[in-house]
């Protein structure tokens, strides 16, 4: 740059009164819950691993599990089951960003369905339905 420029650009960063204009400063941008859904694989322990259980009575249990935590301010978070699967009692939920605490302490903290211990894992969370497609601990490279 010749000296002539550097002078022009200097003078274009003078603010009116004749001083020196601060440099343009970079502004860090943080968006927090940029999600409004999260996404939850879960799985469902019963001490009677023959109990089958139906999506309409996981959904029904879910619903009982948030009334018993946070009363019936936690049964009426939206949370929907996106897919099931009765043979390993997995399922992947969706929650509003707001609800995400509540969900998962609420099937965190439930020992029993139907009169037998239970216990429910959260195996992966995102608020990215993609990122639940796959598992890198459960890649097997040959």
């Amino acid at each position: 740059m010749s000296s002539q420029a550097a002078e022009n650009e200097m003078e274009s960063r003078m603010k009116p009164d004749g001083k020196k204009a601060e440099p343009p400063g970079y502004q860090r941008v943080v968006l927090k819950n940029a999600s409004p859904h999260h996404y939850l694989k879960v799985r469902l322990l019963l001490e009677d691993e023959s109990t089958r259980v139906s999506a309409v009575e996981l959904k029904r249990f879910i619903i009982s599990c948030l009334r018993g935590l946070h009363g019936e301010v936690g049964a009426a978070l939206e949370v929907d089951v996106l897919k099931y699967d009765e043979e390993t009692l997995s399922a992947l939920l969706r929650v509003h960003s707001r609800g995400l605490v509540k969900l998962w302490s609420s099937l965190t903290l439930q020992g029993s369905y139907q009169n037998q211990a239970c216990a429910f894992r959260v195996l992966q969370v995102s608020p990215f339905l993609l990122a639940l497609t796959g598992n890198s601990r459960d890649l097997h490279l040959d």
